[in-house]
């Protein structure tokens, strides 16, 4: 029996499967600094800042500080952590500013692009009357302003299963259970395809509860290598994934 004609449902990854940053992320750290008069931070030092800032505050507050603090109040701490550890430590009232400029581009559909095969792979999905859901480690901004401002509303999507939502996030399994429970009708997890670019937060807790699972590496990463020798279909795009679904060469 071909996979396709055993789906009830597809769920998909956000950030690097139907999304991407335009440049990174300490990119627009610095512009924001510029913007209000600050001399232009060092690039490199501010990103490699934040993922250091942003490891710190997962690790502390996880989801985005789900029931512990509000979102804002943790990206602020994680904003004011970026700047610090890449050497710049700015006065309240000057970081008050910054800060308000990169909360508010994060909140919006600037510093995003929809890969091309986004849109029409959902469609094709929903068309072939399978569920879709978005499992993402993402904010509550996600779900209410940037999908929809990108074009991503629910009117390509049936249900969202977000981290900072939740209280759950990848890897942990659970999150697949909840979508699962958000997929309704008696879904089983052998009827459900997850699909996203990560083999220790898509691949392996998907199918650790039954689902079935594929990687996209639109980037070809180096890591995609150990992907394929341990096991996993990999894809470069989502125009694949259809292309392989409808081929009837996947079986269950």
């Amino acid at each position: 029996m071909s996979l396709l004609s055993k789906l009830r449902c597809i769920t998909v990854d956000v950030t690097g499967t139907l999304i991407a940053y335009k440049g990174e992320l300490g990119d627009y750290y610095c512009m924001a600094a510029k913007a209000v008069g600050l001399h232009c931070p060092d690039y490199t030092r501010v990103h490699e800042g934040f993922k250091l800032a942003y490891t710190d505050m997962a690790q502390k507050y996880p989801c985005f500080g789900f029931s512990k603090m509000p979102n804002i109040a943790w990206w602020k701490t994680c904003v004011r952590d970026s700047f610090v550890k890449a050497g710049y430590d700015y006065d309240e009232e000057t970081f008050e500013k910054v800060f308000r400029r990169i909360y508010a581009t994060f909140g919006s559909a600037a510093p995003y692009s929809v890969f091309q095969d986004s849109r029409p792979f959902l469609r094709w999905a929903r068309e072939k009357g399978l569920i879709v859901g978005l499992v993402s480690n993402a904010e509550y901004r996600y779900q209410e302003v940037i999908l929809p401002a990108l074009g991503l509303n629910k009117g390509e999507w049936d249900f969202g299963v977000f981290s900072g939502m939740e209280g759950i996030e990848k890897p942990d399994p659970r999150i697949y259970k909840l979508a699962l429970e958000r997929a309704g009708n008696n879904i089983a997890p052998e009827e459900v395809l997850h699909i996203g670019d990560s083999m220790r937060k898509d691949y392996v807790p998907a199918k650790s509860i039954g689902m079935h699972a594929l990687l996209l590496d639109r980037f070809e990463t180096e890591a995609a290598k150990d992907w394929r020798e341990a096991g996993a279909v990999v894809l470069p795009d989502l125009v694949a994934v259809q292309q392989l679904l409808e081929s009837d060469k996947l079986k269950c």
